[in-house]
């Protein structure tokens, strides 16, 4: 079977009612990106940056996967599909994706302040982190999500993985936030390239396919053109 990677962002899931970062309206409209997404942010104030992901965390759990993420979990039936990212929900896996790759961390982890790669799981019964709640070595957790100006430990994986592609799909998102963006760099000349987004992006390749429609519609569509030419 040929190897497809899917490359998706934050409109992947913002048809299952998962509030986007950078729409208008989004959560950098009600929280400065410097007070919650970056580790001074969190040494500033870590109850408020604890605060903020415990309320994405509730709302994860209130939403179902899409259409789009259904779709795609559907593709293994006839590729080898690994779906690479950027979010920190958990909707892919629930769709019944089995290989993900989360580039930016995970809503359902923590790790300590002072080791970013080992995580520990949070339970959807209790979902909340708390100061005070430590690792066994007694160091305080965080939430395991990799903030801006830290490094992305799953991108040389991520790199390896398109570099060895048949078939690159990208799906909601705007290819602003690097390293992420750069992955359509390390796509084979002559390889499949897909973009799926409503919104017009802008690529820097000529050999892309774009299909302008949401996740799920985007999905339904790409099924049907990769059982036709594949």
């Amino acid at each position: 079977m040929k190897n497809l990677v899917v490359l998706s962002g934050a409109g992947m899931s913002a048809e299952s009612g998962i509030s986007t970062f950078r729409d208008a309206g989004g959560l950098w409209d009600r929280y400065p990106v410097e007070q919650v997404a970056t580790p001074e942010g969190y040494m500033r104030d870590p109850e408020l940056v604890i605060r903020f992901y415990n309320e994405r965390r509730k709302q994860l759990l209130d939403v179902k996967p899409n259409e789009g993420h259904i779709g795609v979990a559907q593709l293994e039936k006839d590729f080898n599909v690994t779906v690479v990212t950027q979010n920190i929900d958990n909707l892919h896996e629930r769709a019944g994706s089995s290989h993900v790759i989360h580039l930016h961390g995970e809503l359902l982890k923590a790790c300590s302040i002072r080791d970013l790669n080992t995580t520990y799981d949070i339970s959807p019964e209790n979902p909340d982190l708390h100061i005070g709640d430590k690792d066994p070595h007694g160091v305080q957790l965080r939430p395991f999500i990799v903030w801006f100006g830290e490094a992305v430990p799953m991108i040389d994986p991520a790199i390896r993985l398109v570099e060895d592609c048949d078939i690159f799909v990208v799906i909601g998102t705007s290819l602003n936030v690097y390293p992420a963006a750069g992955l359509l760099n390390y796509v084979r000349h002559g390889q499949t390239i897909y973009l799926i987004d409503p919104k017009e992006v802008k690529a820097y390749r000529n050999d892309i396919r774009f299909i302008r429609k949401g996740a799920s519609e985007g999905v339904k569509e790409l099924k049907e053109l990769l059982l036709q030419n594949h």
